[in-house]
């Protein structure tokens, strides 16, 4: 995670986490009582109410982001839940960092960075001068006395994106902690505990992120361009209908089965839903090739992960336990949002994790 010069003298009383979507904003406060987290506030707001464009775009591999639109939202979202904490984590989306690992030899704590840096000269291909990387250890001991090869987990952000953050944040009149990569912040609020291997998928708008972690330890994150927008692409085309109706569509059949054949969305979308889990099953095999283990239990995170049907129909094509992302469990709430908040917990589950980090 990438921090920045100030530093939190005390763990706040109240943090906010903030994830820029490709079709979303979503914010979310939370608050510290002793040990407790509690769910002190949440807001989003959909690009429909702010442009017919995408927040974010991709040009020449480049982010590009509407800085002053994005901050209008914020401030907006702000406003109408009477969110006064000013504390920010902000996410970084998969397709705008890069993730790579690699071994190294035994080494001091104070030797590794140099070290990286010299290595991942290999692995990524932009000048280390445009970039900003972050790392973690996610086997072996840093040490002068350590004896083993130390796997290390890379990121690479461009510094033109955390530049364009960093004015996101003075537009909106926030004070921006840090910058995550999804995959940490997607990772936070699901591992509870959990001592298997578990991947969490996020099925976003525009991508799919698989990531495995190990005793609640990111081992390995890869992105790959099959989407949620893409299944409502196939359904409006298919269907012949507006893309409006065809999210209303997939959204209420999913992969339900019916008896009308004119009805059956699930034959229109499956060939695409396949391709989603072809995919993440190559992943599951690398990673079984490279560590020796295979995943056990699977958590589907993002708005696709609540598509009627999804859920069970992975469970049976992956032979694995399947869930659905609920980033609230351990926090306080009223009662009365339980509902609420199942349904929309997988398209908060980044929110909740970067406003987590914050209260650590």
């Amino acid at each position: 995670m990438i921090r920045f010069p100030f530093k939190i003298k005390k763990t706040p009383k109240n943090f906010l986490g903030i994830d820029i979507g490709t079709s979303s904003i979503r914010v979310v406060e939370l608050g510290r009582k002793g040990q407790t987290r509690e769910l002190k506030n949440y807001g989003e707001i959909k690009i429909q109410s702010l442009q017919k464009s995408a927040f974010r775009t991709i040009e020449e591999d480049t982010l590009l982001l509407s800085d002053r639109e994005i901050a209008r939202a914020i401030s907006a979202i702000m406003r109408e839940t009477g969110i006064q904490t000013r504390e920010v984590n902000f996410s970084i989306p998969d397709f705008a960092s890069f993730f790579t690992n690699f071994e190294l030899p035994p080494m001091s704590e104070k030797e590794l960075p140099q070290a990286i840096r010299y290595e991942a000269r290999s692995y990524i291909p932009l000048p280390l001068s445009e970039i900003t990387l972050d790392w973690s250890v996610v086997e072996g001991d840093v040490s002068n006395k350590a004896k083993t090869p130390l796997k290390i987990l890379v990121v690479a952000i461009p510094n033109e994106i955390i530049n364009q953050y960093q004015k996101i944040a003075s537009f909106s009149g926030l004070e921006m902690k840090a910058l995550e990569a999804e995959a940490f912040a997607l990772a936070r609020p699901s591992i509870k505990n959990e001592k298997r291997v578990i991947s969490v998928i996020d099925i976003g708008a525009r991508s799919t992120t698989c990531n495995v972690l190990e005793k609640g330890i990111l081992k390995i994150s890869h992105s790959f361009n099959l989407s949620g927008n893409e299944l409502t692409e196939v359904l409006s085309r298919s269907l012949k209908i507006g893309y409006e109706a065809a999210e209303e569509l997939k959204g209420s059949m999913g992969l339900i089965t019916v008896e009308e054949p004119e009805k059956n969305v699930r034959e229109i979308l499956l060939p695409l839903v396949d391709s989603i889990i072809s995919e993440i099953k190559k992943i599951f095999q690398g990673f079984y090739q490279q560590e020796g283990k295979g995943v056990e239990k699977v958590i589907l995170a993002g708005a696709t992960a609540l598509l009627p049907g999804l859920r069970e129909y992975f469970a049976e094509e992956l032979k694995k336990e399947v869930e659905v992302s609920n980033p609230f469990w351990s926090m306080a709430y009223p009662p009365i949002l339980e509902e609420t908040l199942k349904e929309m917990g997988p398209t908060y589950t980044v929110a909740v994790g970067l406003a987590l980090k914050g209260l650590e």
